[in-house]
């Protein structure tokens, strides 16, 4: 059996403001095309489906659209739900789904739910495990002492292998929707997507899924190898400046009469790379170096001592992809007066303002605007003087 593992889909997620639709439609197109290509048998999407608990309409109308293109292409297909989706929202087609041979697991009262999966050497029992919030699934039977991520996972776990007992044909594959230990700390991606809770990160024991033939998990947006049978596929695009190079895919997965016999990586194209610029306004500006990335998004960092004027809007003339700017002057030479200790070697409100306007500049006023700032503490002092 040949399973193509894929996650993190975010649908209706945002790129600083910009929207990925487009971008997403086209990778998801190409991972479409592995199905054929590889002769893949299964397609497992292991969670976070949507980026919102309450998705627009035409997020679902474009779920819709590609659940169906997998299953045209041929796959049988699996889908679980992740932190970001609202369960009941994402299982609402999940009974005439399952008639088309498209499965949706959304239901937290029913983790261990399997799908039979077969190929010529017999049955595959796969077990699309939902996203579990400890909160929410403590008053289900077996699950009163449910207070952690571990818990919940390990009250589903459980119920997998007890359903596992009462059958034949032991080769499994399991999807889930969390952190899971043995993530490296340096992992791309890793400031938007580690927290499942509100107190802080609540990882998951691999050693909770020892024993299953795959582990497809979602969550984490970049490529981990968790072990050789427990992997992260990672997001199809990329959502942060921080994953900017990190390659984006999904796993070919194959299983034999003996369970995993291995899994290859597949690239997915990168409709617009992440580039992060670095360096003075009218540098960025006219650098022949920076000619290549015109069309990417793109992170600036100017270094200018004077904060440029309408910066943002400069920028996108040559980098019109531009989303984020931000401001990191060269540091204060060593020795020199703080801000707050030159303020207070001045004596009076005309200092100190010239004063406060050139540490926000990091130039001193000119003429014009000097005289503007004596026209506005004028008035000021007027309006103060008639109460």
């Amino acid at each position: 059996m040949r399973i193509l593992h894929t996650s993190d889909w975010h649908i209706g997620r945002t790129f600083h403001g910009e929207s990925t639709l487009d971008h997403l439609e086209a990778v998801l197109g190409a991972l479409t095309e592995f199905v054929p290509e590889h002769g893949v048998d299964v397609v497992v999407i292991a969670g976070d489906i949507f980026d919102s608990a309450a998705p627009a309409a035409i997020a679902f109308d474009f779920l819709a659209a590609a659940l169906q293109r997998l299953r045209a292409a041929g796959a049988t297909v699996v889908v679980s739900s992740g932190n970001h989706d609202s369960a009941a929202r994402l299982r609402f087609p999940s009974a005439w789904a399952k008639l088309a041979d498209i499965h949706i697991s959304a239901d937290p009262a029913l983790p261990a739910t399997p799908i039979e999966l077969r190929d010529e050497h017999g049955p595959v029992r796969c077990y699309p495990i939902p996203y579990l919030e400890p909160a929410l699934v403590r008053h289900l039977p077996g699950a009163d002492e449910v207070r952690t991520q571990e818990d919940a996972l390990r009250w589903a776990t459980d119920a997998v292998r007890a359903d596992l007992a009462a059958h034949e044909g032991k080769r499994t594959l399991v999807l889930a929707h969390c952190f899971a230990s043995g993530v490296p700390e340096t992992t791309p991606g890793d400031d938007i997507e580690r927290d499942l809770t509100a107190g802080g990160i609540d990882v998951v024991p691999s050693s909770l899924f020892d024993g299953f033939d795959y582990v497809a998990l979602g969550h984490i947006h970049s490529r981990v190898e968790v072990t050789e049978r427990i992997r992260y596929s990672g997001a199809p695009l990329h959502y942060s400046f921080s994953e900017a190079g990190a390659p984006r895919g999904a796993w070919l997965v194959d299983l034999d009469a003996d369970g995993f016999a291995g899994a290859q990586w597949l690239e997915l194209p990168v409709p617009r790379a992440l580039t992060r610029l670095r360096g003075e306004l009218d540098e960025l500006l006219t650098d022949d170096a920076h000619a290549g990335v015109t069309g990417d998004w793109v992170q600036a960092q100017l270094t200018d001592v004077a904060r440029p004027i309408d910066a943002m809007r400069r920028l996108r003339v040559r980098f019109p992809h531009a989303v984020h700017l931000e401001y990191d002057p060269p540091a204060p030479v060593e020795g020199a007066p703080s801000h707050l200790e030159q303020l207070a070697q001045q004596t009076s409100d005309e200092q100190r303002l010239r004063s406060f306007f050139e540490f926000i500049r990091g130039e001193a006023a000119t003429e014009a605007e000097l005289t503007e700032l004596d026209e506005l503490l004028a008035a000021a002092r007027a309006k103060e003087a008639q109460r």
